[in-house]
């Protein structure tokens, strides 16, 4: 585990703190249960020490492991490929319906499964899905407090660094992380406070707008996407059903809303490549037609991208749409980080599956069947993928057709 000089641990522990203050905003009393990768120790000791001074009930801490993981491959019995800790999920659902906050820190082997089975993975996968729908449930409905962030593990720092010593790897990423969760700042707290205000003004903008939906242009990409109705942007810090205000992401740099599951239509290429359980997509194309993607194609990893397409029905439709400025410090940074937390705050992009509640006006009172009738979109997966660079160009389209500019050459109008 690399800790002292290689992790600056002063910037370590103000991570923490923005991870519990600002992240997921614990209120006393609350419980909170923590996923991890097992490299991530030294944070989630800080964060916990961070949880209880904040008045914390229970911190519970749930690790995975590497080389675990790796054993269930080299060891496992194919049907177990298609199970899942049912229990654990159903667990940690019923601690969310009890009130728990949810923290996830990422930090892994993007490509850890990179040389394993891709048939198996899929399915391993997909199994864990389902059994993760009762505690996903609550995420995506955003009922409770919940939020991301991140810890520079060594295989994650060597895939980014590969020509660097491990240590120097290591020192990069943390270095890198840091300043993307604005943590290498005298006050992150009160740098986080203007960021989600700047954030909460283009959320102001487009919610004033009322387009009903953005057309992308730019190389390779001609795709309109309707907008889903009563549609609400959404951008850095927002309030749960729960009342507690939370940064779902840190880092975060995007706003973003629903898009309407039967009305995406065109073409679309992806400007950075997408790292997917173990396997790196590359120059991915899709086309859309009524909302469905009818055909798709990858220079690289294409099998694994048809896999996700056909994960279910909802798969092959999109259920995010969000707009990130090309100046955005992550894409600035010039670093792919072959992890969606941070590769997503680099370019505009759009998510394959499932939508968010939260993204609908009044979205804390709608049920399942009032999104879908608004064009909310249902599936087991949420995997976004960037289409954003300094070369495209977005407008808002109203209702009456007329086109307003957004974006131009990557940056808002």
């Amino acid at each position: 585990m690399a800790t002292g000089a290689v992790i600056d641990p002063v910037k370590l522990a103000k991570l923490a703190e923005v991870a519990v203050n600002v992240g997921v905003a614990l209120q006393p009393g609350q419980d909170l249960i923590l996923t991890a990768p097992m490299a991530a120790l030294p944070l989630v000791r800080l964060i916990a020490a961070a949880a209880y001074r904040a008045g914390a009930g229970v911190v519970t801490p749930i690790f995975a492991d590497e080389a675990i993981a790796l054993a269930r491959y080299q060891h496992g019995r194919d049907a177990s490929f298609d199970t899942a800790p049912n229990w654990l999920y159903n667990g940690m659902a019923e601690a969310f319906a009890n009130g728990a906050a949810r923290m996830a820190i990422v930090g892994d082997n993007p490509m850890l499964l990179a040389n394993e089975d891709p048939a198996k993975v899929a399915r391993a996968g997909k199994a864990n899905s389902l059994a993760y729908q009762p505690a996903l449930a609550k995420i995506a409905g955003f009922d409770i407090n919940w939020s991301i962030c991140s810890y520079p593990g060594e295989a994650w720092a060597r895939q980014i660094f590969p020509d660097l010593a491990p240590d120097a790897a290591v020192h990069r990423l943390a270095e890198a992380i840091f300043a993307a969760s604005r943590v290498d700042q005298a006050d992150p707290v009160a740098a986080w406070a203007t960021h989600n205000a700047a954030l909460r003004a283009r959320t102001k903008w487009l919610n004033g707008k009322r387009f009903a939906a953005l057309r992308f242009t730019g190389p390779g990409t001609d795709l309109t996407v309707g907008l889903a109705d009563g549609h609400e942007w959404q951008g850095g810090a927002s309030t749960a059903k729960n009342g507690v205000t939370c940064n779902a992401n840190i880092p975060t740099e995007e706003v973003f809303t629903t898009p309407h599951a039967l009305r995406v239509d065109g073409f679309v290429s992806a400007t950075k490549p997408l790292a997917h359980q173990g396997t790196l997509i590359e120059n991915i194309q899709v086309r859309f037609e009524a909302g469905r993607i009818v055909e798709a194609k990858a220079s690289k990893g294409e099998a694994v991208l048809q896999k996700l397409i056909d994960s279910d029905e909802g798969a092959r439709r999109l259920g995010e749409v969000a707009l990130v400025p090309h100046s955005s410090p992550i894409s600035q940074s010039g670093l792919l980080f072959y992890n969606t937390l941070f590769d997503e705050n680099a370019a505009c992009h759009i998510a394959l599956g499932q939508c968010y509640a939260k993204c609908f006006l009044h979205g804390a009172t709608l049920s399942p069947e009032a999104i879908a009738a608004q064009g909310g979109n249902s599936s087991m997966i949420h995997v976004d993928w960037m289409i954003g660079s300094g070369l495209v160009d977005i407008d808002g389209i109203g209702a009456d057709g007329v086109a307003e500019a957004v974006f131009r050459r990557g940056e808002w109008a």
